[in-house]
């Protein structure tokens, strides 16, 4: 398959107005193997032939949005417009992901009840979105009833496959990252990330028996070397893959802002678990018989994700979903970071850059061609 066109491409085939036909218009810089590329995108190996389903991660509400939300908004607005000017069915989802600890604790810091702090960051998070004039056609919250009713779906068609099964944890936990880590994983004593890392105590856990699915998933990527994308990120999952999977904690007891487990509400889900299954919720998962959109848009086309959550997008979720028999998404595509001053543009780091202010001082537009054209690194305005 020829490799993917830029985001600046295709940003100016939006902004020109330009149908996917009008390859001829393309500038006469533009790659035979970009233009090649642009002419393979209108195929769609969808059951439901001229649909297309494009997500961004949904958006940690621990504090309000920074440049790397707004970067990865326009990008999967860019791609999604692109997408409708080619004719497809598009479904563009955004959203906000709203439970674990971390955010209970910004709750606590702020001195409001959980519910009530997600809500008010979650309403940053779709403003943002108005104001750079992102096309989503579905904002999910996972706090909302129907996304609950979807996780919990998702465990019980897993524990029906005996893919689950309870146990006990204890280990190295990054609250920032939300992620466990092995002791050779740790660098200084800290998460591959830098994030500072936990010793959990041991803890009653129910664990997804994901070291069942490492030759599965080596498999995958051997049969479809574009599921990962680009080739530097591919070639990281398959080494990761290659080192061994242990079986993954899923649940938490310590503290309850999160997705109860069925059957068992003193557990409530690892916050991945509960947050990957919303890329099934704002489709109407569980797809009931009769649905006229019974999985029209499924399986997503391309989960469009920053390359710090590659791990879970690219192993975890698509080991759920061998487990739970369903399809997995066509491809991941992990972009890199924002950098200021040498340093990833993060919450947590302290460094970020405010993507409503960017816009106070230029424009909706200007922010989005600099975003498509410089996607790793801020520069001054």
């Amino acid at each position: 398959m020829p490799p993917a066109p830029s985001l600046v491409s295709m940003a100016m085939l939006f902004l020109s107005g330009r149908l996917a036909s009008s390859l001829p218009f393309l500038p006469r810089s533009t790659s035979m193997s970009t233009r090649r590329a642009l002419s393979s995108l209108s195929a769609s190996a969808s059951a439901f032939p001229g649909t297309y389903y494009v997500t961004t991660p949904i958006y940690y509400v621990n504090d309000k949005p920074h440049i790397g939300h707004a970067y990865t908004s326009t990008a999967a607005d860019v791609l999604a417009r692109y997408k409708r000017l080619q004719g497809l069915d598009v479904h563009f989802l955004t959203g906000t992901d709203e439970h674990g600890l971390k955010v209970q604790n910004s709750a606590v810091a702020a001195g409001v009840n959980p519910q009530e702090f997600v809500d008010g960051v979650s309403r940053n998070f779709r403003e943002m979105c108005d104001l750079l004039d992102v096309s989503q056609d579905y904002f999910v919250r996972t706090t909302d009833a129907g996304h609950k009713e979807a996780a919990g779906e998702l465990w019980r068609r897993l524990v029906e496959r005996d893919a689950i099964y309870l146990g006990a944890y204890e280990g190295w936990y990054s609250v920032r990252d939300e992620c466990y880590y092995t002791e050779n994983e740790l660098v200084d004593g800290k998460a591959p990330t830098g994030a500072e890392v936990v010793w959990m105590a041991k803890e009653e856990s129910y664990f997804f028996k994901l070291s069942e699915y490492q030759d599965r998933l080596l498999e995958h990527l051997e049969n479809n070397p574009d599921f990962v994308a680009p080739r530097s990120r591919l070639n990281e999952v398959t080494s990761f893959l290659k080192g061994g999977l242990r079986d993954l904690s899923i649940s938490r007891t310590t503290f309850d802002w999160g997705v109860p487990v069925p059957d068992n509400p003193d557990h409530v889900m690892y916050v991945w678990i509960d947050a990957l299954a919303n890329y099934l919720s704002a489709i109407n998962y569980p797809w009931k018989e009769g649905d006229d959109h019974k999985g029209k848009y499924w399986p997503a086309d391309v989960h469009l994700v920053g390359k710090d959550i590659l791990r879970f997008h690219a192993i975890y979720w698509p080991a759920m979903l061998m487990a739970a028999d369903l399809p997995l998404p066509k491809r991941i595509f992990a972009h890199g970071w924002w950098t200021k001053d040498g340093q990833k543009i993060s919450k947590s780091v302290g460094n970020v850059v405010d993507p409503l202010k960017v816009v106070e001082k230029v424009n909706t537009f200007i922010t989005l061609m600099f975003s498509c054209a410089h996607p790793y690194r801020l520069r001054t305005i």
